[in-house]
């Protein structure tokens, strides 16, 4: 008989809804949403069924202070709590946010997907941070005939950026990158002369998902709060069934990809 029964083991749950309040550029309190909480603990112990009850329990003891600002700081409860030599915390929620559209400044209600991600060990000081989000945009068909008249077609691009920082980025931020260097953003109501506004610009300019990312990059790479960042663009034309996808991220290896005397590191 094997008297040690005690072994490392990854243990969690997966998707647990639950209230939360998330940072907001334009809510000084933070922006309440639902958010699917998984949490993964790496232990060191003798493995019982009704240990994964502690991470119910331990998720209600701190209801009152659950949120994107606290993870950063309230994870390492949980790496004491659980006894954990690691433990890895994700939230993942829908962020609203209000867009005035362009020619009738009507307001509409926008949501994004977003994922915020902690991991901490026992033996470190900080936790790791990731935040990532996907932003819808509208793109240059590459199938378009640009020296055509009426021949450039728009398609929709989701654009997922993900970035490391040790200090929290405001989501607006991102979506206001990525409006900035799209052919267009993406509203949740238009009225008939916003409508009209934004088929002449699509017909009429041409900004593709290439161009588009390298534009991105270039602003991510632009601010040294950034440690680390990538950027993924799957555009889903009119005509196939498949979406396309291109990718960048920052090296690891390259400290800062910021600019330096006007030419930029990346």
């Amino acid at each position: 008989m094997v008297k040690d029964k005690k072994f490392l083991v990854d243990v969690g749950i997966m998707d647990l809804p639950f209230p939360i309040k998330v940072i907001s550029k334009t809510e000084p309190t933070g922006q309440a949403t639902i958010a699917n909480i998984s949490i993964n603990a790496r232990i060191m112990q003798e493995f019982e069924a009704r240990w994964i009850d502690r991470f119910i329990h331990i998720v209600q003891d701190h209801r009152d202070n659950i949120g994107t600002d606290t993870l950063r700081v309230n994870i390492f409860d949980y790496v004491k709590e659980l006894k954990a030599s690691s433990v890895f915390i994700q939230f993942e929620y829908p962020f609203f946010i209000e867009k005035i559209t362009p020619v009738s400044k009507e307001k509409s209600l926008v949501k994004y997907l977003c994922h915020y991600s902690a991991k901490a060990m026992s033996s470190q000081e900080e936790a790791k941070i990731i935040f990532k989000m996907q932003i819808p945009c509208i793109t240059t068909y590459p199938g378009s005939a640009s020296q055509k008249t009426g021949g450039l077609f728009g398609q929709l691009s989701m654009v997922t950026i993900e970035i490391e920082s040790k200090h929290d980025f405001y989501p607006e931020d991102l979506v206001e990158i990525v409006d900035n260097n799209a052919l267009a953003p993406v509203y949740s109501f238009l009225a008939a002369e916003d409508e009209h506004f934004l088929i002449q610009k699509i017909h009429s300019k041409e900004i593709s998902s290439v161009s588009m990312m390298d534009k991105i990059k270039s602003d991510l790479a632009a601010n040294s709060k950034i440690e680390w960042y990538s950027v993924r663009c799957n555009n889903y034309g009119m005509l196939h069934s498949y979406s396309t996808m291109i990718t960048t991220e920052k090296s690891r290896w390259v400290p800062f990809s910021g600019y330096s005397d006007g030419e930029e590191e990346i």
